[in-house]
């Protein structure tokens, strides 16, 4: 049984994730034949297994990562959240291999992505599998902590596309218009940092917590 503060962290990262994963699903639907509701993308219809691979493989790691994150699932239900862990390795490796596919094959305009996004991006797609695979070996090794501080950060980097969507949008509401070149690779990748940056606090109380109280197998 959730807690009350459980289901709003659940419902909270839900709505979170379907900011991005939206347009994700209509440009599914639009790659299906459907009817298209946001501007064509010419990467998408050349070779849309990439991009349906990406948004599929994103929004099970990021939904099925916050229902992980529950300690009342970890606690009475041990072996749903061992499933769920094994869906959730699957589908982080191919949100982080298949934007790295795009990333390297697909061509964008200078305006989309400049050679800092291209590089960063490279590099928090190999940190990511490179988290999750770390996180596999320390389950593997009975060392819960662990586990749980690397799968953290590698869900903090699959939730980038979240926090880019959610300012960008403030971005666009303030300035009236999409960042765009150099501001939109700086701004890109500061998303990225932030994401970081609040999993480490996150990784850091939990410590500080399970110092003060027995411990529970993340």
């Amino acid at each position: 049984m959730l807690t009350i503060r459980e289901w709003a962290i659940l419902i909270f990262i839900v709505v979170y994730t379907f900011i991005p994963t939206f347009g994700g699903m209509i440009r599914i639907l639009e790659l299906a034949g459907g009817p298209a509701l946001i501007p064509k993308n010419p990467r998408a219809l050349a070779n849309p297994i990439p991009v349906i691979s990406h948004v599929m493989g994103s929004f099970v790691f990021c939904v099925a990562g916050a229902i992980q994150f529950l300690p009342s699932i970890r606690r009475h239900h041990p072996s749903t959240h061992r499933a769920m862990g094994r869906i959730l390795v699957i589908a982080g490796c191919v949100s982080a291999i298949s934007g790295l596919w795009m990333t390297c094959f697909f061509s964008f305009p200078s305006a989309l992505q400049g050679s800092l996004l291209f590089s960063v991006r490279i590099i928090v797609g190999f940190f990511m599998i490179g988290l999750i695979g770390w996180a596999v070996l320390a389950i593997r090794a009975r060392n819960f902590c662990k586990h749980g501080a690397l799968m953290l950060r590698a869900y903090a980097i699959g939730q980038g596309a979240s926090t880019q969507a959610l300012f960008g949008i403030g971005w666009i509401v303030i300035l009236g218009t999409e960042p765009a070149g150099l501001q939109r690779d700086v701004f890109m990748m500061l998303c990225w940092l932030l994401n970081m940056l609040v999993a480490e606090i996150i990784i850091l109380r939990l410590i500080t917590n399970m110092r003060s109280s027995p411990p529970v197998p993340i």
